[in-house]
């Protein structure tokens, strides 16, 4: 069947016969304007504007003020803007023409500091449910991030660009202190692998973590397990969502502060954010007996305030967490290793198959737990060389 063409043509002829010739002959100048989407051009004194720039037309109009309006941490992102608190309001903001994020990552995460411009409180075209589609405000430029909790590409699956020269960083959350690594005691099964890989996560984005066991109703935990993470010099607290167990003292150690969760699909997240906050009704639903995984229900990262103050972001469930770095580096994210690696035959002992290893030696006698050696392979095997 051949295309049909002139779509766009036909498009721009209902566009005309909708909103200008149902136009009354009343209407004045100003309310009989065209609906424009906002833009903003930035004054020439800011360093994200270009010299000799222009006022717009949205400034000499009025749509925007020319100054910012206020800093607001982003809250949620839709396709073309984000959701922006400032103060009380919760705005709903486009991007400004200018703005220009740095390369290389997500431009808008959340948790993001913006600045952002209100829009004027006039409407353009008379119709009241359309110009309620317009955005509150623009977000003019965004602040160097603090902190990162950046997820690469995966290791596997149609998602996967190997051929990609340009790499770049999908920033999950942004500007948090406190990394909270959830992890459960089954339904689905402790997974200490995936928290060494957030481990490396949270110390790259220059965040503390933090281990939550959850669901110690189900069952008790693995105490060899607990032990090297605590000996790790991680801090680990063991809670339920369901009975309330340990949830008093984990939001101690959270409140006043900025904390994001994270870990794999199903440990209960969701789950812990519903008993943390009261009234956050988040959507939660049961693993999947057949395989004891979890379900994605979460598909992008919330944010919340919590009772006694400070911020919790709750993000999407993960499978598998990719670690993108050089080979030579992954050492010094294994503390036990690293304090070993000078002793080695080598200076560029990779710890596999170089002789006269202190590491592996360390391993044999039982002074580097095996499972955090088989961790550290699994994760070399993954990581370019060079």
């Amino acid at each position: 069947m051949p295309r049909r063409k002139g779509k766009s043509q036909r498009r721009i002829k209902d566009w005309n016969r909708l909103f200008r010739e149902s136009e009354p002959d009343s209407l004045d100048a100003d309310s009989a304007e065209t609906l424009q989407p906002l833009r903003v051009k930035l004054p020439a004194s800011r360093p994200e504007a270009p010299p000799n720039e222009k006022t717009s037309d949205s400034e000499a109009s009025g749509d925007v003020s020319s100054e910012s309006d206020g800093v607001g941490i982003v809250t949620g992102l839709f396709p073309g803007g984000a959701v922006v608190r400032l103060g009380e309001q919760e705005l709903l903001c486009h991007l400004a023409g200018t703005f220009r994020p740095p390369k290389g990552s997500s431009a808008l995460a959340v948790g993001d500091e913006v600045a952002v411009a209100l829009a004027a409180q006039r409407h353009v075209s008379g119709d009241m449910q359309i110009d309620g589609q317009r955005a509150d405000a623009v977000i003019l430029s965004r602040r160097p991030r603090r902190t990162l909790l950046i997820r690469p590409q995966p290791l596997s699956g149609k998602h996967r660009r190997r051929y990609d020269e340009e790499i770049v960083e999908k920033v999950i959350v942004a500007n948090m202190d406190v990394l909270l690594i959830v992890a459960s005691v089954r339904q689905p099964p402790l997974r200490p692998g995936l928290i060494d890989r957030f481990c490396i996560a949270a110390e790259r984005g220059e965040m503390k973590p933090i281990v939550v066991i959850n669901k110690t109703d189900l069952g008790k935990c693995d105490e060899g397990i607990l032990s090297e993470l605590i000996a790790g010099g991680l801090e680990v607290f063991r809670c339920s969502a369901i009975t309330g167990e340990g949830l008093d003292e984990l939001l101690r150690a959270i409140q006043g502060g900025r904390s994001v969760l994270a870990g794999a699909s199903g440990v209960g997240k969701s789950t812990l954010i519903n008993a943390l906050v009261p009234g956050a009704n988040l959507a939660v639903r049961e693993i999947r007996m057949k395989d004891q995984r979890g379900r994605h229900v979460t598909s992008s990262a919330t944010l919340h305030e919590l009772p006694a103050g400070g911020l919790l972001v709750d993000t999407p469930g993960v499978r598998e967490l990719a670690v993108e770095m050089n080979a030579a580096d992954l050492t010094w994210y294994f503390p036990e290793l690293a304090d070993l690696a000078p002793q080695c035959k080598f200076n560029d002992c990779t710890h596999t198959h170089e002789p006269d290893c202190a590491v592996r030696d360390a391993v044999e006698k039982g002074t580097i737990p095996p499972r955090r050696y088989r961790s550290y392979l699994k994760i070399l095997e993954t990581l370019p060389t060079k």
